[in-house]
Parts: structure tokens; C-alpha cells; sequence
């Protein structure tokens, strides 16, 4: 019987083929998702750069509101002390030759004055470049630089995309390789989250995948 039958396993060997293939695919989905939904976290999070919040804008902005309101004050006080003396209108009710009340800044003469509204650093910056260069690989992390500056969607689908591939085992490496990642990631900019984007993702890591297994089991 032995001989006879031997290496014939009927229907469990494939049955067990079939699981384990499914059980791989299921594991392979569930990385995908996880390491997709990592990476749209990171990107979201990102900040855009804002010229008008860096330090030396808000440091020159609030100098000239300071200087414009004193300005005002000034204009206010004088034409108070006009409009106040009786002696300085005439029997119509004008006010005499030689006196004049001093009207607010316009827009233009406090930009033009003052500098209100008008960037000392930023001028032509584009934001949008370091979030589009957070990049998704396997084997080793990315070691250069992404040009364009693409929309959260572009550089999520452009994740979503390597992430096809991905199997359950092998290591994913999400980076950010410009300069002045690190410097956001601490701080850096008020747009960026109190404890980084990274760190707070680590944190929130097993919630991340927790929230994958829950999906896929519903």
C-alpha cells in the first residue's frame, strides 16, 4: 500500500497549498496597507513652508504694525487737539487757513513707508518640497533628492505605487532626505506637530496597525 500510494496526499496537500497562499497574500495586503497608511501620515503632516510665519517676517511685520499704530496715534492726537479748540474754526464752521487734520496710513503709504506687508525673506519661495519628498523603497533607503514639488495626492499615490509590490518580510524604508528634515522634525517650524511627525507616528504605530487588521477582518 505503501508503495503503492506513496507521494499521493488527495485533496489536503492542496488544500494547504491554497490556505497558505491565501494566509501569504493576506499578510502581504495587511504590509501594504500598513506601510501605505504610514506614509500618507507622514505626508499629511508635513508642513508647507509659509514665508509669512519665519521669524524675520513676523519680527519685521510686527516692528512696522508697531510703527504704524504710533503713527496713527500721533495723527489722532494732533487732530483731537485741532477739532477740539473752537478757536481754530472760522464762522462757517472750516477750519482756518494753514490747519489741517492728518488722515490715517493708506495700504500703500504704509507698505511703501514701512514695510507693512512686504516680505524680508521668502520672496519667489515655493512651499511644497519637502513634503513631496518623502519616498518609499526596499532593500536600502533613498539617498537623493525629489525637484518637483507635487500636491499631499501626488507624492500618497506616488507611495501607493511602490507599496505594490511589498511582501510581508521584507524592510520598507520611508525617508525624507532634505537637509532641513531633521530640523522640522524637531521643531523647527509652528506648522509641524508638537513631537514630529516621525515620532508621533512611532508612536501611534501599533494603533496604525491595529486599525489595518480591524478593516480587513470586517
Amino acid at each position: 500500500m505503501k508503495d503503492r500510494y506513496g507521494g499521493l496526499n488527495g485533496s489536503f496537500a492542496a488544500q494547504l497549498e491554497q490556505f497558505a497562499e491565501q494566509a501569504k497574500e493576506a499578510m502581504d495586503l495587511t504590509f501594504r496597507e500598513v506601510v501605505i497608511m504610514v506614509g500618507r501620515r507622514l505626508v499629511t503632516m508635513s508642513p508647507v513652508g509659509n514665508p509669512d510665519l519665519w521669524k524675520v517676517n513676523v519680527e519685521a511685520q510686527g516692528s512696522a504694525a508697531e510703527q504704524i499704530a504710533a503713527y496713527n496715534a500721533k495723527a489722532a492726537a494732533i487732530n483731537a487737539s485741532i477739532t477740539s479748540n473752537q478757536a481754530n474754526y472760522t464762522k462757517s464752521g472750516n477750519l482756518k487757513g494753514g490747519l489741517r487734520l492728518r488722515k490715517p496710513l493708506t495700504k500703500r503709504e504704509q507698505r511703501e513707508n514701512f514695510g507693512f506687508g512686504v516680505r524680508r525673506a521668502g520672496q519667489g519661495y515655493v512651499g511644497g518640497r519637502f513634503r513631496s519628498n518623502w519616498q518609499l523603497t526596499t532593500g536600502a533607503p533613498a539617498a537623493g533628492e525629489i525637484e518637483e514639488i507635487e500636491s499631499a495626492e501626488a507624492t500618497i499615490g506616488r507611495i501607493i505605487a511602490a507599496a505594490g509590490d511589498l511582501s510581508a518580510g521584507e524592510v520598507a524604508f520611508i525617508v525624507n532626505t532634505l537637509p532641513y528634515a531633521i530640523p522640522l522634525e524637531y521643531g523647527h517650524s509652528s506648522q509641524t506637530p508638537p513631537n514630529g511627525m516621525v515620532r508621533t507616528t512611532v508612536a501611534d504605530f501599533q494603533n496604525i496597525v491595529d486599525r489595518v487588521v480591524r478593516a480587513r477582518q470586517a
